[in-house]
């Protein structure tokens, strides 16, 4: 309707309509306009992402990043999901659910604070304690050894940290299977640019690292998400790594 207007009366007058309506000099790309929702969405957190529940408990997460988490869970059929960073306890009752669904698997979700109101599930078990601690490691490998498992990483976001988790819980992920590192999208990719490296510079530095894992281009493909080239796929298994078949239904 404004080019027709536009085309009707003299440059200034148009000009100053432009303005006035604030129509933008030139039309946006899909790229541009998947960036302002996302910058847009990030920072609406009173009525966004920080208010958001699942079955009553609050869930930080984007629903667009939800609906992939099911997507991977229903293929590949983990038998164990193992997450770090529990915090209200929303993504570990969502996957717990999910589980539900299929009848099958559990969850191990780690966190350095308790929490006693987060939600209680036969499937989910909390640990508290840091990621990388000798201790919770270790029940890390009772609980994934000789099973079908993906990760799930959301905890201190700093790239040091979260490039540990990655060297550490990695190994645990069985072919075919995801290591899902969240919030890719710190340090201007594309919000809060004053963050610093965090996870996307730590995804970076370990696929330079690692050939056993590789993004996947498919789970972004509803254009918005937190984890931009944060879900990896495990694609390869060192020859030194214990064979982690599935033991069926648990």
């Amino acid at each position: 309707m404004m080019r027709g207007i536009k085309s009707l009366m003299p440059r200034t007058i148009a000009s100053r309509l432009r303005r006035y309506l604030c129509e933008p000099e030139k039309e946006l790309t899909a790229d541009e306009v998947v960036r302002h929702f996302h910058e847009l969405f990030y920072s609406r957190t009173e009525s966004t992402w920080n208010d958001t529940y699942w079955m009553g408990t609050r869930i930080l997460k984007n629903p667009f990043d939800l609906w992939i988490y099911q997507e991977i869970i229903f293929s590949t059929r983990p038998d164990i999901i193992v997450e770090c960073g529990t915090r209200h306890g929303g993504s570990a009752l969502y996957f717990a659910h999910l589980c539900d669904l299929l009848g099958h698997g559990r969850i191990v979700s780690i966190d350095i604070e308790p929490d006693t109101s987060r939600p209680v599930h036969p499937r989910i078990t909390y640990h508290i304690g840091s990621s990388l601690s000798e201790d919770v490691l270790k029940e890390v490998e009772r609980a994934a050894g000789g099973y079908r498992t993906m990760v799930s990483l959301d905890s201190d976001h700093r790239q040091s940290h979260v490039l540990s988790e990655m060297r550490a819980y990695g190994r645990y992920v069985s072919l075919g299977c995801y290591m899902v590192v969240e919030d890719t999208n710190l340090n201007g990719n594309p919000v809060l640019p004053q963050f610093g490296p965090g996870p996307h510079e730590a995804v970076e530095q370990f696929l330079r690292e690692s050939h056993e894992f590789e993004d996947d281009p498919r789970c972004e493909r509803l254009l918005f998400t937190f984890h931009p080239r944060g879900f990896l796929r495990r694609v390869a298994q060192s020859l030194d790594m214990r064979p982690r078949p599935s033991p069926g239904h648990r």
